[in-house]
C-alpha cells in the first residue's frame, strides 16, 4: 500500500503567506524606527523611545501595553509626515498617561508639521513642565517660536537645547547652525531699525 506525500491545504499556504506579511510589515516598521532614531529626518529632534514608567505607576500593563503600541504609531506617522494620524496616536497616549513628556513633544512636532505653531507652543511648554530637562522639547519650542515670528524667544529656546544636549548629539550641529542664522538675522534687523530711525 503506497503512502501519499502530504500536501499542504489552502489553508496552511494563506498561513504561511500571513506570517511572512507579518515579519516583512514588523521589519519595515523596525526600519522606519531605527531611521527615525538615527536623527535623520527633519532636522526635528523628536522622541522616538519613550523613558521608563515614571508616570504610569498605577497603570496596568494592558495600558502600558496600548501607550507603547499608540507612541509607536505615532512615531511611523510623523517620519511619513501624515501629521494628522501623529495626532490622533499620541492623543490617545497622552490619554492614558498625560504625565508622558515624549508624547508631548512629539504632539508639538506633529502640529508644527501642520503649521499650528501657538499650539505646538504650548505642548513643548507642557513637555519642559514636565520634565526640565527634556532637551528636544527646548529645540521644538525655538521651532515653534521661529514659525509665530518671536526670532528673540526661538533663540533663547535654542541656546537652551545646545546647553542641555551632549556633544554627540546629531541635532547639536543643526541648532548651532539655526543660532547663528537667528542671530545674524536679528543683528541685521536691528541695524535695519537704527538706519530708519537715522533718517528721521
Amino acid at each position: 500500500m503506497r503512502r501519499h506525500a502530504l500536501r499542504p491545504t489552502a489553508t496552511q499556504d494563506v498561513r504561511w503567506r500571513a506570517l511572512a506579511l507579518t515579519l516583512i510589515a514588523i521589519a519595515a516598521g523596525g526600519g522606519v524606527i531605527a531611521a527615525v532614531s538615527e536623527g535623520s529626518l527633519f532636522g526635528w529632534h523628536f522622541a522616538t523611545t519613550r523613558a521608563p514608567a515614571d508616570g504610569q505607576a498605577q497603570a496596568t500593563d494592558r495600558a502600558r501595553q496600548e501607550i507603547n503600541r499608540r507612541f509607536q504609531q505615532g512615531v511611523i506617522m510623523l517620519h511619513a509626515k501624515q501629521y494628522s494620524h501623529a495626532l490622533t496616536a499620541f492623543h490617545r497616549a497622552l490619554e492614558l498617561d498625560p504625565a508622558l513628556p515624549e508624547a508631548h513633544v512629539n504632539m508639538g512636532f506633529a502640529l508644527i508639521g501642520l503649521e499650528r505653531y501657538s499650539a505646538a507652543r504650548d505642548f513643548f511648554d507642557s513637555a519642559i513642565a514636565l520634565r526640565k530637562e527634556q532637551a528636544n522639547a527646548y529645540y521644538g519650542l525655538a521651532l515653534a517660536l521661529d514659525g509665530l515670528r518671536d526670532r528673540p524667544g526661538a533663540i533663547g529656546a535654542m541656546r537652551t537645547y545646545v546647553h542641555l544636549s551632549r556633544p554627540e548629539d546629531p541635532y547639536r550641529r543643526k541648532a548651532q547652525a539655526a543660532l547663528r542664522e537667528w542671530e545674524g538675522l536679528r543683528e541685521q534687523e536691528g541695524a535695519e531699525t537704527d538706519n530708519s530711525r537715522r533718517r528721521r
